[in-house]
């Protein structure tokens, strides 16, 4: 499993976003590491103080029924920060 195009994934849904690309690479290597695929999509996610410029960060895309599962091991990895919690 690997990094696909964003109509590839069945009822995606967004489990993370990363604000730097170190961050980024980690969450790639976990997915793919994991079997899981996923999409990756550039979103804005924050305002910048000083400049009022919007900050842009790589928005993590899974199928619904494995966002999930994929939440809770990002956090167990020590990666929650980025974690999107699931839209009711």
């Amino acid at each position: 499993m690997a990094r696909v195009d964003p109509d590839e994934l069945h009822d995606p849904e967004r489990i993370y976003i990363a604000g730097s690309l170190r961050v980024a690479l980690r969450i790639e290597e976990w997915l793919t590491m994991a079997g899981v695929d996923y999409a990756v999509q550039v979103e804005p996610f924050a305002r910048s103080l000083l400049f009022s410029s919007l900050r842009m960060g790589a928005a993590f895309y899974v199928s619904s029924g494995q966002a999930a599962y994929c939440r809770e091991q990002l956090a167990a990895a020590g990666l929650g920060g980025g974690v999107v919690e699931a839209q009711d």
